[in-house]
């Protein structure tokens, strides 16, 4: 190519990207960073001084320094998992964020779209849950209490279909590398969605598993909200900061 010819082309090569270069200064087709997410729309449904709209053995619950403590000992022990229930009715499309804080025999969720179970005492439940343990073995998960069992793991993207059949969609991290943003022993955040049949667990700001739900005989698409305290070793619970946000 001769000189000449070449000078032509570098000139229109510098005519085609001024337009573009002048929308970039002028904040063209940029997409704007996100922001943080608030608590916009939230409402709280702890006073942090009673119990006031929750039911539960108040063997087992109580209040103290801002927070619902769920305590179980060996003189006292829970011989089957019992719940605190919101006694705010069913509810259907929703967002819930708490704090928690377990020891390290606990072993706890957040149960939602859920029933209550009479048939394994006055307190007990069964549906969706947000599980939660001392240990963090299974923090983050899709549970599903006294019906399919692991639905979806932490790290996992799972889609159910009819007959409880799990797909992995993908993966939202590494197991462990999730667990490792979990503070044990320590104040937690947890973040649960529920929209149609699509449910998201996130904690400290980590997506930690999620369900696309199409079992249409297993799924549920509103029911009640409850916190739990596992049968087992004495344990102790906390919860604080309780705020739901309906969609």
């Amino acid at each position: 190519m001769s000189s000449a010819k070449l000078v032509y082309c570098l000139a229109w090569c510098a005519l085609l990207a001024a337009p573009c270069a002048l929308a970039a200064e002028q904040g063209g087709p940029r997409q704007a960073a996100p922001v943080a997410d608030d608590d916009a729309g939230f409402l709280s449904i702890f006073d942090g001084k009673t119990l006031a709209g929750w039911e539960g053995d108040p063997a087992f619950w109580r209040v103290e320094n801002g927070a619902i403590v769920a305590e179980s000992t060996p003189e006292r022990p829970v011989e089957r998992n019992t719940f605190l229930i919101w006694q705010g009715g069913a509810l259907g499309d929703f967002e819930l964020k708490l704090e928690y804080k377990l020891s390290e025999a606990a072993n706890s969720g957040v149960q939602y779209r859920s029933a209550r179970a009479p048939e394994f005492g006055q307190w007990a439940m069964k549906g969706y849950q947000a599980d939660m343990d001392g240990r963090d073995t299974y923090t983050g998960m899709v549970y599903e209490e006294r019906g399919r069992g692991f639905l979806a793991p932490r790290g996992q993207f799972a889609r159910l279909s009819a007959g409880a059949t799990r797909k992995l969609i993908a993966a939202t991290g590494q197991p462990e590398e999730l667990k490792a943003s979990l503070k044990t022993g320590d104040w937690n955040q947890m973040h649960v969605i529920a929209r149609g049949n699509v449910l998201m667990h996130v904690v400290n700001g980590r997506l930690m598993a999620a369900v696309i739900d199409e079992d249409p005989q297993g799924r549920s698409l509103e029911g009640l909200l409850g916190l739990q305290l596992h049968a087992g070793k004495p344990m102790r619970i906390e919860f604080r900061n309780i705020r739901l946000r309906k969609l």
